[in-house]
Formats: C-alpha cells, sequence, structure tokens
C-alpha cells in the first residue's frame, strides 16, 4: 500500500487517515476513517496536519481468543519470550487476545501500547496429575472454588478450568469435576464477575459442565447430536482451535503403545472434527477463533484457523466474523466504533471474498500507530 502526507495548515495536529473499504461491520462497509489520538473518528477530525494516509481494506483488530501468551511447552516462559510471541500475534493481525491460561504474569505487556491488548484468564486449574506439568494449578475438587475465586479475582473476566484429561489408570480421557463441585465453582466465578470455559476433548465432560453453567468450551471436539442442543439452550460458545486438533494424529501414534483406548479415541475425535463444529454452527452454537498458540503451536495463527472453520463448512463473512465484529462483541470489546482505540488490520483485497487475505496484512495499526 502506497502512503503519501499532505498539510491542511499551521497549528493543525498529526492524524492517520484510512481510506479503501473500511468494514465496520459485514454489510457496513465506508470509504474511510480518521484516527487522531489514538482513536477513531468516522469525520475528518478539525483542524488536522500531516495527514499520513494508508489505502486498502480495512478490519478492526483480530481476535485470538484462545491464546498463551507467556506459555510454551515445558511452561512459563521469560519476558523477553512473550514479548516475542506478542509481536509475533501482532504481526498476523492479532491485536486482542483472550490468553485461555497461563501460569506467567505478563501484566507488564498492558504498558506496552505496540502490543496486542490480552484479556486473561489466569491461571489453567487442573485436577492433581491431570494435566501438563508446570501449566496449572493441580488440586482436587473439594479446593475448586477456592482456586476458581482466587483465579476470577486475578484475571481480567474470565477463568480457565481443564474439564477432562487423559486418566492414566482408565486409558482414555475422562472429566475431572464432579458436577456438584463444578456447579459451585461456577457459581462463584459468576458471582464475582467473571466467565468460565474449560478445556473438553472427550464426550461426557460436557453435559455436566453446561448443566452447571459454563460459559464457553474450548476445543469442544467431543460434542454430539445429544449435547449440541444443550449448548444451543444454554447459550455456550465455543472455540474449537482446529489448528491445535490437526496434532491429535501425531499425539496418538506418539502414546499408541502405552495408550492404545485413548489414541484410538483422539483419533476419531480428529477425524469427525469438521463434522462437529458444523454441526455445532448449524445448530446455532456461537462459534470463535482460537489458535491455541504458546502451547506446542508457534502465535501468529490466527488466519490458518479462520480457514479451518471456512474448510469445516461455516461461510466465510461468518468465519470472519468469529474473529472480528462478533468476536470483540462477545469479549466486550470495541471494533471500528467511533472514539474505540484504533487497532485495526489493512488487506490488499476483500477478505470477505476470501479469508485468505489475511495471512497477509498490509499495515497493522495499534492504538493509532502504524507498527507493520
Amino acid at each position: 500500500m502506497n502512503g503519501h502526507s499532505d498539510h491542511s495548515g499551521p497549528g493543525d495536529r498529526p492524524v492517520l487517515r484510512v481510506r479503501g473499504r473500511v468494514l465496520v461491520g459485514p454489510e457496513d462497509v465506508r470509504d474511510e476513517l480518521w484516527v487522531k489520538d489514538g482513536r477513531i473518528s468516522h469525520d475528518r477530525p478539525a483542524g488536522a496536519r500531516d495527514v499520513t494516509t494508508v489505502e486498502g481494506w480495512v478490519l478492526p483488530g483480530l481476535v485470538d481468543a484462545h491464546c498463551h501468551v507467556g506459555l510454551d511447552a515445558h511452561g512459563p516462559v521469560p519476558a523477553e519470550v512473550a514479548e516475542k510471541q506478542a509481536l509475533a500475534d501482532r504481526e498476523a493481525g492479532t491485536l486482542l487476545i483472550r490468553d485461555a491460561g497461563s501460569p506467567s504474569d505478563t501484566r507488564w505487556i498492558d504498558d506496552r501500547p505496540d502490543l496486542p491488548k490480552i484479556i486473561r484468564a489466569g491461571r489453567h486449574i487442573a485436577r492433581t496429575r491431570r494435566y501438563i506439568r508446570n501449566y496449572a494449578h493441580e488440586i482436587g475438587p473439594d479446593r475448586l472454588v477456592a482456586y476458581v475465586g482466587r483465579e476470577a479475582r486475578r484475571g481480567d473476566g474470565w477463568v480457565k478450568l481443564v474439564g477432562d484429561w487423559i486418566d492414566r489408570d482408565l486409558g482414555d480421557l475422562s472429566a475431572c469435576w464432579p458436577r456438584a463441585e463444578a456447579e459451585a465453582a461456577i457459581a462463584e466465578a459468576h458471582r464475582l464477575g467473571a466467565r468460565v470455559t474449560a478445556h473438553c476433548f472427550a464426550e461426557d465432560s460436557l453435559r455436566d459442565l453446561v448443566e452447571a453453567g459454563i460459559d464457553c468450551v474450548e476445543h469442544a471436539t467431543g460434542l454430539t447430536d445429544e449435547t449440541i442442543p444443550l449448548f444451543v439452550e444454554r447459550g455456550v460458545a465455543i472455540v474449537p482451535t482446529l489448528v491445535n486438533i490437526a496434532t491429535f494424529p501425531g499425539l496418538a501414534a506418539g502414546a499408541e503403545a502405552r495408550f492404545p483406548r485413548w489414541s484410538a479415541h483422539m483419533r476419531r475425535l480428529h477425524e469427525r472434527r469438521h463434522d462437529t463444529v458444523r454441526a455445532a454452527y448449524d445448530a446455532g452454537v456461537p462459534v470463535y477463533v482460537g489458535t491455541d498458540a504458546g502451547g506446542s503451536l508457534p502465535h501468529g495463527l490466527v488466519a490458518a484457523e479462520v480457514g479451518e472453520l471456512v474448510a469445516a463448512g461455516i461461510p466465510a463473512v461468518e468465519a470472519l466474523a468469529a474473529t472480528t465484529w462478533a468476536a470483540r462483541a462477545w469479549l466486550g470489546r470495541p471494533g471500528l466504533d467511533e472514539g474505540a482505540p484504533a487497532d485495526l488490520v489493512v488487506y490488499g483485497e476483500d477478505p470477505r471474498a476470501d479469508v485468505r487475505v489475511l495471512a497477509a496484512p498490509r499495515r497493522v495499526v495499534v492504538g493509532g500507530r502504524v507498527v507493520g
């Protein structure tokens, strides 16, 4: 994209003009927007000087609703590594992250206006010896309410449970929390103003968690024709993380000798992953984009995840909404609204026509500054 500057007159303040096709919503397309003092205006600000103009197709900063900044495959990482993770997300156009569990303190990122904004879910809460080492608080069910209250106070309006994991004695996935304890813990989070989400691969963890009042389920590979209507009835969202589910065959192969039942189960969940997501979407379950970056996956995969939703059969505009307008509304953050922080991404072509455009941002603007 070619930029240029024009001058309005002495005493005016520098602004950014973004011209082309501004996608305020999927059908709300405008010719331009303006940025002054880091905020969006849909009218030319009075007294503008040194106007820098960028052109293209404009979206609000993309959302990765399942991401882990400050975490890698072995646990917490130093701040300089977390910074590189956040920068990789920014370069991909991801400017709003729901951090779905991290043992690292990343509050320092809030003081960096050039990095994505993060909505934290605190640290994962898992059953003892039932999750990845060094990731979670590992506790018994009798301590679940207390730990949910603790993470609700530490987070930014979300708490993350590990709803199921492999039970080594059983040799397969199984639910981690008794129904009564889950219900009490979710009620405590809601009392404190936080929503609750849970990692769930398997089928048998879903009904109890949804009936206990959970707000969202991560992965949700175990959804069936029996549980999908329950999600619709309760308004429970899913974040499928299909780029992560793509790793299931490799995980299954690695554990075949020791846990053949688990391996077979993981393969089945993988094989029907697209059908599962499409069935949920068709029924009316809210679906949002998340990559699960920061564990075994690299950051910056948001475009690939949108492509996976399209491959699952979700219409392109709806898959785009799942990382832009709809996702921001779900998380309570503005898009390209009047007066909103100017976090936006500019593309060379219409991403509604081909979501692969998302993989190549022309410009990334954070807080009104062109950073990429």
